[in-house]
């Protein structure tokens, strides 16, 4: 903001004309001009907000002094300098510091009475008053009388404009002083500086809070950099997290599939250090996949695994990944759902895979996968896996989070990761029998043939046993709703072969119920 006055300047009075080498001869009559020239040396007198701004003057008659000067004092011997009101209301930079400072100087002056004043208290009233004291020669030496003090005035819009002159000038040299006098540490300047209070010395944050988790939890998060063996050398940035402290890093399957032939992995841990790593074994159907570092460090810590079968709609999460290649990223929300299925494929393929998903509103983007989806005490509760993006279907694709985000129950990637660590191949619990994979609604329906004109039912299969047979339509599965083939597999494999469950049907129009013990496959082929 400018400092200058805008508007037209406003003049100053007269100045009083300069003391004569010798006594002056007694007026004839009082001089004109003594109450105007008083009033130009007087702050008290100066002009308010509205002259200084050119609106015109507004005199008002004060009182005489109450105590006049002694007789002793010398007259002014020098032309008053303008008052800061009028200083200000000149064009010009307010950094003239000058007229300011000669005007905190001279205003005090004014309060003493003009020459002759003194014996005017002895003359009779009416008389004219008499000669001014004699004037000492020129380079005598003189004691300097303080000034009287001033009486009350009852105006104030002097004074304000006179604050109102000191504030222009101080807004333009106020920081210059101020560092000056901080540089230099003079004595008698203090500093205007104020200071914010310190810190604690020891802030801790709450066992709990989101911070808490994420500092106890980073060190055993790190970040996958997959490259395949191809000339190309494409691959992909993903998330993985310490298993056990043999070295093992559990991951996201598609995470790692570029470079599981003949390609190169790396693993690089929150404090930067990096390793190479290989591949374990991979499940595509659960879309897991085990690595192991091949020069493992001995201060691994893995991170607590806790039971999604306990999850509740509702409860905190917390994710933790490498989305769009940003390492240790942590971002929070809650399980919006569960026991979701999701085809992180297109839902028509072999290799395609699938979850009976947790589903959260944690922010879950592209190189998040593979990440653990953590509780509000840190235990790993899912494998952060898939997101749903507008208009693009479930899956891994290059769109941000839309607040859908899909995540293995651990539970279950827990099996998978023993199995792969302990052979190398996954192990699938099955039925028996072909679904319709294409249709959605009503549920899952036994298709007529199997693939490449097998039985739809395997003869002597955990469905035939069960009674099942081809044009049955599967609605729930274990006390689930099932309304595809898709959901039906993605609830399938949340067990293990080996385990009985009850699964509710539609045939010619009834609705049954049977107990069916599930088989296994083992491998991807």
């Amino acid at each position: 903001m400018s400092t200058e006055n805008e508007g037209k300047a406003v003049q100053g009075d007269p100045a009083a004309p300069s003391v004569p080498p010798t006594p002056p001869v007694p007026p004839s009559a009082p001089p004109a001009q003594a109450p105007d020239a008083a009033r130009a040396q007087d702050p008290a007198q100066a002009q308010d907000p509205a002259q200084a701004s050119g609106a015109g003057p507004s005199p008002a008659p004060q009182p005489p002094a109450a105590h006049p000067a002694p007789a002793t004092h010398p007259p002014a011997t020098h032309p008053p300098a303008a008052h800061p009101a009028d200083a200000n209301a000149q064009e010009g930079p307010a950094t003239q510091e000058a007229p300011t400072v000669q005007a905190a100087h001279v205003a005090p002056e004014a309060h003493h009475a003009a020459p002759g004043t003194h014996a005017a208290h002895a003359a009779p009233a009416g008389g004219w008053p008499p000669p001014p004291p004699a004037v000492p020669s020129w380079g005598a030496q003189h004691a300097h009388v303080p000034p009287a003090p001033a009486a009350p005035r009852r105006r104030t819009g002097g004074l304000v404009a006179a604050v109102l002159a000191a504030a222009l000038l101080a807004g333009g040299i106020g920081g210059g002083i101020g560092y000056w006098a901080a540089e230099r540490g003079d004595n008698g300047v203090s500093s205007t500086t104020v200071s914010s209070g310190e810190a604690p010395a020891s802030f801790k944050r709450d066992p709990g809070t989101v911070a808490a988790v994420a500092a106890q939890a980073l060190p055993s998060v790190v970040t996958i950099q997959a490259k395949s063996g191809g000339s190309q050398g494409e691959g992909g940035t993903g998330t993985g997290f310490v298993y056990d402290q043999e070295g093992h890093i559990v991951t996201n399957n598609h995470v790692v599939a570029s470079a599981a032939d003949g390609g190169t992995l790396s693993v690089t841990f929150s404090d930067g250090k990096s390793y190479d790593a290989e591949v374990v074994g991979r499940a595509e159907g659960y879309d897991v996949a085990v690595l192991k570092l091949t020069n493992a460090p001995k201060s691994l810590k893995p991170l607590p695994l806790g039971d999604s079968d306990k999850v509740a709609v509702g409860d905190s999460t917390i994710a933790i990944g490498a989305p769009f290649g940003l390492s240790n990223t942590v971002t929070t929300g809650i399980i919006s759902a569960k026991n979701r299925p999701v085809a992180s494929g297109d839902g028509s393929g072999a290799s395609n895979s699938y979850m009976s998903a947790l589903q959260t509103d944690a922010s879950i983007n592209p190189g998040n996968s593979g990440g653990p989806l953590l509780d509000a005490r840190g235990a790993v509760i899912g494998i952060n896996s898939a997101i749903q993006s507008a208009g693009s279907g479930f899956g891994q694709s290059q769109a941000g989070s839309i607040g859908l985000g899909f995540a293995i129950p651990v539970n279950q990637a827990k099996n998978v990761a023993q199995q792969l660590i302990k052979t190398g191949k996954p192990v699938y619990p099955v039925i028996g029998a072909t679904v319709n994979m294409n249709e959605k609604g009503e549920g899952a329906e036994i298709a007529a043939r199997g693939t490449s004109g097998t039985p739809s039912v395997t003869p002597n299969g955990p469905a035939a046993k069960a009674g099942l047979k081809p044009g049955d339509v599967i609605t729930a599965f274990g006390g689930h709703q099932i309304d595809s083939g898709p959901s039906l597999i993605s609830e399938i494999w949340t067990h293990k072969p080996g385990d009985s469950v009850e699964i509710t049907y539609e045939r010619d129009g009834r609705t049954a119920t049977t107990t069916v013990v599930l088989g296994e496959r083992t491998g991807d082929s």
